[in-house]
């Protein structure tokens, strides 16, 4: 499915609830502000298996280069879109249980050998990561998308130098 401007997408971000949104959300933004085209569905691999399977082995013919797949609670999403297909599948532990998280991400960063999935950190950080991540991986041959990438990190650059100084307090000793 093309967006309105006739383009395929590159990236996919899949989520497993749409209650995830509000972690994506910020990563999406991000790949739109980059010019990176994607499209974002919510894929359940417990509550709709078949349609898990659809999107993961007809991807790579629709045109996508990277998945990016978030998933609270067991986190099955990432490793099972991984399992059928080849491209690069960029896991987002999402903070849906008790557990913060944690859970999530040792279910995605523990692939068993052989079907790997890059596992980002936990949440809105590890969303933003992996649209950074999923970016440089299409960019590198779309040099339009490398420079927009490289004059977004300058910018976070220059902020951080724009502020290094830090005003300390002291206190007089007479």
């Amino acid at each position: 499915m093309t967006d309105s401007n006739g383009v395929l997408p590159l990236i996919g971000v899949i989520m497993g609830s749409s209650s995830d949104l509000k972690y994506l959300q910020p990563a999406l933004d991000l790949l739109a502000s980059l010019g990176v085209p994607h499209e974002a569905r919510v894929v359940s691999a417990h509550r709709t298996p078949d349609w898990m399977f659809e999107y993961a082995t007809q991807a790579e013919s629709r045109g996508l280069e990277v998945i990016i797949a978030a998933a609270g609670g067991a986190a099955h999403l990432p490793g099972m879109v991984a399992a059928k297909t080849v491209l690069p599948v960029l896991g987002v532990p999402i903070p849906a249980t008790l557990l913060n998280g944690l859970d999530s991400l040792l279910s995605i960063v523990q692939m068993p050998k052989g079907v790997p999935v890059g596992t980002l950190a936990i949440g809105e950080p590890g969303a933003i990561n992996a649209a950074l991540l999923a970016t440089s991986i299409v960019s590198a041959s779309r040099p339009e998308l490398r420079e927009r990438l490289r004059a977004w990190r300058k910018a976070r650059t220059d902020d951080v130098m724009a502020n290094t100084e830090i005003s300390r307090l002291t206190t007089d000793r007479s």
